[in-house]
């Protein structure tokens, strides 16, 4: 995985544990313990084109719910209201999708 390689295998594991039961995921505090929000604008442009699967230049509700088999291809997919509340947190501009300036203002906020 390209963003296992940019952060520490340890702040990954325990993010993931700290979110492994259905709906406990919260992006802010994901993004704060995998250590991606202290990181640079290209790690985050980095880490953005990792998630947009697709590479359409966005990430979607579908690329959303597999987001934490970027970092584990064990991990669960988030659920359908975890999804959702991921979405409407990044989707500034309303449009159903994140795109890569939004994505660098959730990730820093």
């Amino acid at each position: 995985m390209a963003l296992a390689a940019s952060l520490n295998a340890a702040d990954i594991t325990a993010a993931l544990a700290a979110c492994k039961a259905a709906d406990s995921f919260k992006h802010k505090e994901f993004f704060s313990k995998i250590g991606l929000s202290a990181k640079s604008a290209a790690d985050i442009i980095n880490a953005f084109k990792v998630i947009d699967q697709d590479q359409s230049g966005f990430i979607e509700e579908e690329e959303l719910k597999l987001f934490l088999q970027n970092f584990s291809a064990s991990a669960r997919a988030l659920t359908d209201k975890e999804t959702k509340a991921f979405l409407a947190a990044g989707d500034v501009d309303g449009d159903g999708m994140i795109g890569m300036d939004e994505f660098a203002a959730m990730v820093k906020s």
